[in-house]
């Protein structure tokens, strides 16, 4: 175990999302240390770990690993239910040292986080998605993946670059997309759109620098 906690910056569009799993980690603050959370802005705190979520985020070869750290040398860890094994080579190859699944619990979390920090690399196991921390739309029954493609749709992007951006075929961004529009009870993207903009799914863009000892 570290001689003090793990320092993490969380890193999303969306504030919820950060929130979400610094409550999560809360608990473990003598071992990970949430110092700073991140919508949409680069980290500035002197941190070990930057935990990349991937909901909404440019994922695998088109992720910027570069701009996560900035000039430190914090190790970028991915955060994600998309867990197909090229994708997850991508993100290596783009920077990221680590791949963790959303199936893990809070303290497989936590020992993932320390075990990279300590150096190692963990990759996904096959773990089936799993619900982990918050998301937009998840109050009103949004799957994590429906929400995601909800996002992305409130971002402006097609079904193909929402397919890209989400590592999805284009006939499953189909799918998510009917069973999202049959829960918010809408017909037609544009009525999807302005439910997005007033439910929550409006990418943010803030910086909380946790106080720390």
């Amino acid at each position: 175990m570290p001689s003090r906690p793990v320092r993490v910056a969380i890193i999303n569009d969306y504030d919820i999302v950060v929130a979400g799993i610094a409550s999560v980690l809360e608990p473990f603050a003598d071992r990970v240390r949430v110092v700073e959370l991140d919508s949409r802005m680069p980290v500035v705190s002197d941190v070990d770990v930057v935990l990349y979520d991937s909901f909404g985020q440019p994922q695998g070869e088109s992720m910027d690993v570069s701009a996560q750290v900035q000039d430190g040398e914090a190790k970028v860890v991915v955060f994600s239910w998309n867990t197909d094994e090229e994708l997850v080579s991508a993100a290596i190859k783009a920077g990221a040292v680590a791949y963790l699944h959303k199936g893990m619990d809070a303290e497989e979390l936590v020992a993932a986080i320390e075990a990279v920090h300590s150096g190692e690399q963990i990759l996904p196991d096959g773990q089936q998605e799993d619900a982990f921390g918050r998301w937009p739309g998840d109050e009103f029954g949004l799957s994590s993946r429906e929400s995601e493609v909800l996002a992305l749709i409130c971002q402006g992007l097609s079904n193909q670059d929402i397919a890209e951006r989400a590592f999805l075929g284009i006939n499953t961004v189909k799918t998510y997309i009917r069973t999202a529009y049959r829960k918010i009870g809408v017909s037609s993207r544009t009525q999807a759109v302005l439910w997005g903009m007033s439910h929550g799914f409006e990418p943010d863009r803030r910086r909380v620098v946790v106080e720390t000892d």
